[in-house]
C-alpha cells in the first residue's frame, strides 16, 4: 500500500488573505510571478484610508462594535505611521493589502481579522487605485500647467519678433514667434481638460461590490462615497471590480501629453541646430560630448521626445490586456498598475524637465529675421492681386511665375524689376514692393486665432486666463 503523508501544518504566521482550501503553500516560482508588492506598495496610504472607512461602515452594519471599529482605526493609524517612517514589506507579503493586514495584526491582534468581512481584494484594489489616480490627475495637471506657464512667459517676450512658419518643414508665411509658442500651449490646455475628465471617470466608488456580487452586509455605500471623496457609486458590482476604463483614459491622456511634449521638443531641437540657430540652449538641461568639446546636446528634450513612445507602449499594453478578458475580475488586471505607474512616473519626470529646458532657452530674433525672405510673401502678392480685382486662381498663377523667375535668376522677389511684375499680371502697380514686407504680412492677419499683433495679444490674454486657479466653491452653509 502506498504510504500516506499527512498534509503540512498550517502556517500560523502567514497573513495571506486566501488559502484555506489549499493543503500546501504556493511554490517559490508562483510567488515570484504572483506577488505584486513591488508594484502596488505605493498604494498603502489609500488602502489605509479606505480600510478605516470600511471599519466605520462595518460598525454601521452591526458587524463590528464601536470599540472594535475604533481599535481597528487606531491600529491602521499605527500601521500608517510605521510605513511613513520607512518600514518595508517582507518577502512573504503578497501585495499591499496583505502587508497592511499583517501589520494591523501586529498593532491590534485578532480583531484585525474582522476587517476583511464583506469585502474582497477585488473591490479593495479597485478603490485604492482610483483614489491614487484621482490624486495623480491633480499632480499631472499642476506639472502641465507649469509647462504652459513657461510657454506663456517666453511667448510674452517674443510678441514683436517675427519668424518663418513651416508646413512640410518648408518655409511658409511669416508669423509672430509668440504665435508659434502658443501653438504648443493650447494642445496642453486640451490635455488638462482630458485630465479633468479622467479624474471624474476615476471618482466612481467600487467599494462594497465585494468579489463580484456585492456585499452581503448592510453597509452604507453612500457613507463610504462621502467619506472617501468619490463623486458617484458604481451601479453594477460585476463591472465595478473589472472596470479599468479610467486607467485607459489616464494612459491615453498621458500619451497625448507625451505626444505634445515630443512635438514641442522636436521644434526646439530643430530650431536649436546650427542650421537654424533660432534657439540657444542653456546649460542646466543639456549635456556635452565625451569626445567633441564644442557640443551642447539638448538631452532633456530628446528624452522627452523618446518618452512618448514608452507611454504609448503602456497604453497599448493595457488595451491589449482588456480586450480579451471575460467579465468580472481576472488576474490579468494585476498588471494595470504596472502600466499606469510606469507611464505617469515617466511623465512626471519629463514635464518639469521640459519646462525647465524651455525656460532657460534664449531665443535669437536676429536669426529668425534673417530666415525671412520676400518669397515667403507669395501668398500676400496673390492677395494683393485679388484686392485689385483678379481671381485667386489667376493671381496664384501669376505669382508662381514670379517665384520661378526669382529662383532662376537667384535674386529675391523684392529685387525683381517692376517689368517682371507687370509682365506677370497687368494689375500689379508700383506699390507692389510694399506687399513683400514680413511685418505687413503679419499685420494683415488679425482674424481670431491669427498671427496679427492684436490677435496674438488677445490670445495671450486668453492663455493667462486659462492658467488662473479655478474659483473656490462657495460653501452651501455660507450666510446670504
Amino acid at each position: 500500500m502506498p504510504t500516506t503523508i499527512d498534509p503540512p501544518a498550517p502556517d500560523t504566521k502567514s497573513h495571506k488573505l486566501w488559502g484555506g482550501r489549499f493543503g500546501a503553500g504556493p511554490t517559490p516560482e508562483f510567488d515570484a510571478l504572483n506577488n505584486s508588492i513591488g508594484v502596488d506598495f505605493r498604494l498603502w496610504p489609500y488602502d489605509i484610508r479606505l480600510s478605516k472607512a470600511w471599519a466605520v461602515a462595518l460598525w454601521g452594519a452591526n458587524v463590528l462594535t464601536l470599540d472594535e471599529s475604533k481599535a481597528i482605526e487606531r491600529g491602521l493609524d499605527g500601521v500608517a505611521a510605521r510605513l511613513a517612517a520607512g518600514e518595508q514589506p517582507l518577502a512573504s507579503d503578497e501585495d499591499v493589502h496583505t502587508l497592511i493586514d499583517r501589520l494591523l495584526h501586529d498593532e491590534v491582534g485578532d480583531v484585525a481579522s474582522k476587517l476583511h468581512t464583506g469585502r474582497s481584494r477585488n473591490d479593495q484594489v479597485a478603490t485604492a487605485t482610483r483614489l491614487w489616480t484621482m490624486d495623480l490627475c491633480q499632480r499631472l495637471d499642476h506639472a502641465t500647467r507649469m509647462l504652459q506657464g513657461a510657454l506663456l512667459e517666453q511667448a510674452e517676450s517674443l510678441q514683436t519678433v517675427l519668424m518663418p512658419s513651416y508646413t512640410h518643414l518648408q518655409r511658409a508665411i511669416p508669423v509672430s514667434a509668440a504665435h508659434w509658442l502658443l501653438a504648443h500651449f493650447w494642445p496642453l490646455e486640451r490635455d488638462r481638460a482630458r485630465l479633468r475628465a479622467a479624474a471624474k471617470s476615476a471618482a466612481v466608488l467600487p467599494l462594497g461590490s465585494g468579489a463580484v456580487a456585492g456585499c452581503a452586509y448592510p453597509i452604507s455605500r453612500v457613507l463610504l462615497q462621502g467619506t472617501l471623496g468619490f463623486d458617484a457609486l458604481s451601479p453594477n458590482s460585476i463591472d465595478a471590480v473589472s472596470d479599468r476604463d479610467f486607467i485607459a483614459e489616464v494612459l491615453f491622456t498621458a500619451t497625448m501629453i507625451g505626444t505634445h511634449l515630443s512635438r514641442l521638443a522636436e521644434d526646439l531641437i530643430i530650431y536649436g541646430s546650427s542650421e537654424f540657430g533660432f534657439v540657444q540652449f542653456g546649460e542646466g538641461y543639456t549635456s556635452g560630448s565625451s569626445m567633441m568639446p564644442q557640443k551642447r546636446n539638448p538631452d532633456a528634450l530628446e528624452l522627452a521626445r523618446g518618452s512618448a513612445a514608452r507611454m504609448l507602449g503602456d497604453l497599448t499594453a493595457l488595451l491589449a490586456t482588456l480586450k480579451g478578458l471575460p467579465s468580472s475580475y481576472n488576474k490579468d488586471l494585476q498588471d494595470d498598475k504596472r502600466y499606469l505607474f510606469d507611464a505617469t512616473d515617466t511623465l512626471l519626470l519629463v514635464l518639469p524637465a521640459t519646462a525647465g529646458a524651455l525656460s532657460e532657452c534664449r531665443f535669437r530674433p536676429e536669426r529668425m529675421a534673417a530666415a525671412l525672405s520676400s518669397t515667403m510673401m507669395a501668398t500676400d502678392l496673390a492677395d494683393y492681386l485679388v484686392r485689385r480685382g483678379a481671381t485667386f486662381r489667376e493671381a496664384h498663377k501669376a505669382v508662381g511665375a514670379l517665384v520661378r523667375e526669382s529662383e532662376a535668376s537667384g535674386v529675391e522677389m523684392h529685387a525683381l524689376p517692376f517689368a517682371s511684375f507687370s509682365a506677370a499680371h497687368p494689375r500689379f502697380a508700383e506699390d507692389v514692393v510694399e506687399a513683400l514686407g514680413a511685418a505687413r504680412s503679419v499685420a494683415q492677419r488679425e482674424v481670431e486665432g491669427g498671427t496679427g499683433p492684436e490677435a496674438v495679444r488677445v490670445q495671450l490674454e486668453a492663455a493667462r486666463t486659462a492658467l488662473l486657479p479655478p474659483p473656490t466653491p462657495r460653501s452651501s452653509n455660507a450666510a446670504v
